[in-house]
């Protein structure tokens, strides 16, 4: 059952992750521990035409030894060569699928200030890459996969080997590979998505209001926003699911219109920390305050990124009520935990949610209200208990969420 649901997973990456079209070179990025599925998506990438597939692994255990051990100098020189070699193919028209499998806890010796020196110089060689992802000029998607320590983390209790297994079967479910016709089952699902994106987009709301235990926050959104979710649409009319799974339609806010509390529901796995348990204080768009139970330097590197790192850059609507909420796992994975739950993003906006967003230039991002920034980290605020209200420019208010779901 294992391989069958295996292929299906590939399957589905291929096809509706980013769509493979005939004679495309597809990247595929992997840790070394993926090497199956790495294996199954490339001959399901070669089955519907690709031109070539080219796989690159990682290894999370020598990066990590890279932190702990090499000099500051290694660590801020990030080898650019690796990103310039994938901007060539990017630039030529190949899609990437991102396979990620991380250890929650493997950088936990590491020392804060040595994580953010390699978080920013990995940010800054990557920024012309993340540019077009933001700017929807490559298909993309990401999906996961297991790994004994992230398993082990999510259920403590069992074997290894159990561990792994319990893993699989919700990561099955939760991308609907559990399904008979899975690619079916999403194009429904994608469907429902589009529905409530052309109710958000219709009303093109001012600003939102959220109201849950620790959190009171109003967020103006700016002129020309617009609402996206399941899957995107390129520059170049190719459709793609940037994540696998997704339950969330998502908007840019106005840089400087977010103002109020907000507190975290789900741990933020950054970089292989953990940040739990914390709050921002907005004022004027800008993180004037923050604490955290769990992961404090963590997140004041992050925060202190850049500029852009100190505002947000992204609003998504997740109902309580939905597959991968309805496990009541933490899954220590932004990947799956952002797709359980009403979130936000520290950092860059996607352009794609913005009228002509693409072709914006700088200035045209700091008239309008758009954050940049060397980053773009999802954490997430989602509960049976928040409360969203939308308000037009003539003073409506609509009940957006209500009791965490859907009011609509």
């Amino acid at each position: 059952m294992y391989k069958e649901n295996l292929t299906k997973y590939a399957d589905l990456t291929v096809k509706i992750g980013v769509g493979v079209k005939k004679d495309q070179t597809v990247i595929v990025r992997a840790p070394i521990n993926a090497v199956d599925l790495a294996r199954e998506i490339t001959k399901k990438c070669y089955e519907v035409g690709a031109k070539d597939v080219i796989v690159e692994y990682d290894d999370e255990e020598i990066i990590h030894q890279r932190l702990l051990k090499s000099p500051d100098d290694v660590i801020k020189n990030f080898p650019k060569w690796r990103i310039d070699g994938l901007m060539n193919y990017i630039k030529e028209g190949a899609a990437i699928i991102n396979i990620i499998s991380s250890n929650p806890d493997l950088l936990s010796d590491v020392k804060p200030d040595r994580l953010a020196l390699q978080n920013k110089a990995a940010s800054e060689a990557s920024k012309e890459y993340k540019e077009y992802v933001l700017g929807g000029k490559a298909c993309w998607t990401i999906v996961a996969y297991p790994n004994e320590s992230w398993a082990k983390k999510v259920f403590p209790d069992l074997s290894p080997e159990k561990a792994i297994d319990k893993l699989w079967d919700n990561i099955f479910k939760a991308t609907r590979i559990d399904i008979k016709d899975s690619i079916k089952a999403w194009k429904t699902h994608i469907n429902n998505l589009n529905q409530k994106l052309e109710f958000l987009n219709k009303k093109s709301f001012e600003k939102l209001i959220y109201t849950a235990p620790g959190t009171n926050l109003e967020v103006e959104l700016p002129k020309g926003h617009i609402w996206a979710g399941g899957g995107q649409t390129s520059i170049d009319g190719d459709y793609f699911l940037p994540n696998i799974p997704t339950e969330e339609v998502f908007t840019v806010p106005k840089k400087t219109g977010v103002n109020g509390t907000l507190r975290s529901t789900k741990p933020l796995n950054y970089k292989s920390n953990l940040i739990n348990n914390f709050e921002l204080t907005f004022k004027d768009g800008k993180i004037i305050d923050f604490k955290a139970e769990e992961g404090y330097e963590t997140l004041k590197n992050l925060i202190e990124t850049d500029e852009g790192s100190q505002f947000l850059g992204e609003i998504a609507l997740v109902p309580h009520n939905s597959p991968i909420s309805n496990t009541d796992i933490i899954f220590y994975n932004t990947l799956y935990d952002e797709n359980a739950s009403c979130h936000f993003a520290i950092g860059s906006a996607y352009l794609l949610c913005v009228e002509n967003g693409p072709k914006l230039t700088k200035e045209d991002k700091k008239r309008i209200g758009i954050n940049d920034s060397l980053i773009h980290v999802d954490f997430m605020v989602g509960s049976s208990e928040m409360d969203i209200v939308g308000v037009t420019n003539s003073e409506e208010k609509v009940q957006i969420f209500k009791n965490g779901n859907w009011a609509f």
